[in-house]
């Protein structure tokens, strides 16, 4: 369910019998670049009180995917819950667009642009034949900060845009407010920097940061989306680990320094982390804190990256910690996230060490060894499954573009066949466990994906997928009766309605 920029300009515009591995050896240059591992205590926080911020996510949040906490320098806690693991990338969203400002930022260092330039003296070529005012003032500056004026985040209007150029789709949309003086995030804006950074480069973003960022850094395989110009996406698309994503915010706390190099200059990290626009009238408390070059201010002195479902890079310097998480949380509930590391990770910060507490740390190694998403509750088995096993049920056309589904139950797993249009896709379920594979039915290229199913009733079965790279945890919902079956479709998080139309199917 790694979904293409086509499908997630829809979105905008609507809308254990095997696992993998918890984590995997780095080799030995990037094992270099990595943080070393400390006890909590060793660094000032309390075994028992992240053991309660562990237990007290599992009780209030749906769901944090993976987390890592860095503290003067030290990884002192980290954990996945299967099926995501170590190892494995992680859609960010949003939480691209400060690796984005990061890009720029290494741009007005070497000299190839200024945040005072005009946005448009990079596009002659794309510019309307007659800007207005608005538009002829708008700067880098406008962008970094999502005061380009516009009344409205400017996505939508990319994807719709004929010829397919987004530069172009850009700079023809109405520039309601002087720049600068009117906050409104704009992924759009995002992509325009982006599109300076290539312009300027000639290389894409992914290109441009390998030597840059990613390699000093140790972020392997980082993959960035790209427009049809094959321009990086700019405000979203980027693809890493958690725990790449906690060395990226410990570079910044670092004022940019890293081994002893200096990445990214200390004046930019302290310009992009500062607030530059009142963003006041966001819809919850840590959105409202101030927004700089692509990070957002927070309470307590803090500032963050911050992608669709909770995707955190939490940066602490007056307690010299970063907090990295990956999750699939509604969006409603992101302030919810940012309350618990409050109470329970930025409360239990001590000046100094604190005694050992060699019981306490076992306990909290413990359990973030043994973390699991909750598997489909349910029976194993049921007595109908016997007698419908193998059978075909056959819908009519329909908007999702399912033909058949079928069916099998065993006392060891079960399977699902699901065929749509681009041919017949079969996913393996485990009994209160999850089971590895990879699946077409969300995109034309495979996606890792781990299932778990269980009866929730006598004529009920309940299926959950998780794409382990990506936020989504769908579940698929199977009603049997007098010979046909009820498929419901819901998305644990999406940009628009989670809950697809009721289908149903025929046997025969």
């Amino acid at each position: 369910m790694k979904p293409s920029l086509v499908l997630f300009a829809a979105a905008i515009l609507a809308t254990a019998l095997s696992s993998p591995a918890r984590a995997a050896d780095p080799n030995p240059e990037q094992a270099a670049m990595l943080l070393p591992h400390s006890t909590p205590e060793a660094q000032g926080i309390s075994s028992k009180d992240l053991l309660i911020f562990v237990q007290e996510a599992e009780k209030r949040i749906d769901a944090l995917h993976g987390f890592v906490l860095v503290r003067h320098g030290h990884t002192i806690a980290e954990g996945w819950w299967a099926p995501y693991a170590a190892d494995q990338p992680h859609m960010l969203y949003s939480l691209s667009k400060s690796f984005t400002s990061t890009a720029v930022g290494m741009a007005v260092a070497e000299g190839r642009l200024k945040v005072e330039d005009l946005v448009l003296s990079f596009f002659p070529d794309e510019a309307p034949a007659h800007p207005d005012a608005n538009l002829a003032a708008m700067k880098v500056q406008d962008l970094l900060t999502m005061q380009s004026g516009h009344a409205e985040d400017t996505l939508g209007k990319l994807f719709e845009y004929q010829d397919g150029s987004w530069v172009k789709a850009f700079l023809a949309q109405p520039v309601e407010y002087q720049p600068g003086t009117h906050f409104v995030y704009n992924t759009g804006a995002t992509y325009m920097l982006s599109a300076i950074v290539q312009k300027l480069s000639g290389q894409t973003l992914l290109e441009y940061l390998q030597p840059r960022l990613f390699g000093p850094l140790g972020i392997q395989n980082p993959t960035w989306e790209t427009s049809p110009q094959g321009i990086s996406f700019g405000g979203s698309g980027l693809n890493v680990t958690t725990g790449d994503i906690a060395r990226f915010g410990q570079l910044y706390l670092q004022k940019g320094m890293w081994q002893g190099k200096q990445l990214v200059p200390a004046a930019w990290v302290e310009e992009a982390t500062a607030a530059h626009a009142d963003n006041s009238a966001m819809p919850y408390l840590d959105l409202q804190q101030g927004y700089g070059y692509q990070f957002w201010r927070c309470r307590h002195g803090a500032y963050r990256g911050e992608g669709a479902f909770s995707q955190h890079c939490i940066v602490f310097p007056e307690q010299d910690a970063v907090l990295a998480i990956t999750a699939g949380v509604k969006d409603a509930d992101k302030q919810g996230v940012l309350n618990l590391v409050y109470e329970q990770v930025l409360a239990s910060m001590r000046s100094g060490p604190l005694p050992p507490a060699p019981q306490a740390h076992a306990k909290l190694q413990a359990k973030l060894a043994s973390l699991t998403l909750a598997p489909q509750p349910g029976q194993p088995t049921a007595a109908l499954g016997a007698k419908i096993s193998g059978q075909h049920y056959f819908f009519a056309p329909n908007d999702q573009k399912i033909e058949a589904i079928t069916l099998e139950f065993s006392e060891k797993q079960d399977a699902i066949t699901i065929r749509n249009d681009r041919g017949d896709h079969h996913l393996d379920l485990g009994h209160g466990a999850w089971i590895t594979g990879v699946t077409t039915f969300d995109d034309e290229e495979p996606q890792p994906v781990a299932a778990t199913g269980g009866w929730t009733s006598d004529s009920t079965y309940v299926a959950k997928r998780s794409y382990y790279q990506t936020p989504y945890c769908p579940s698929l919902k199977f009603t049997f009766t007098q010979g046909k079956l009820r498929y419901d479709y819901e998305d644990n998080v999406s940009f628009g309605e989670t809950k697809r139309p009721q289908l149903e199917g025929q046997s025969r």
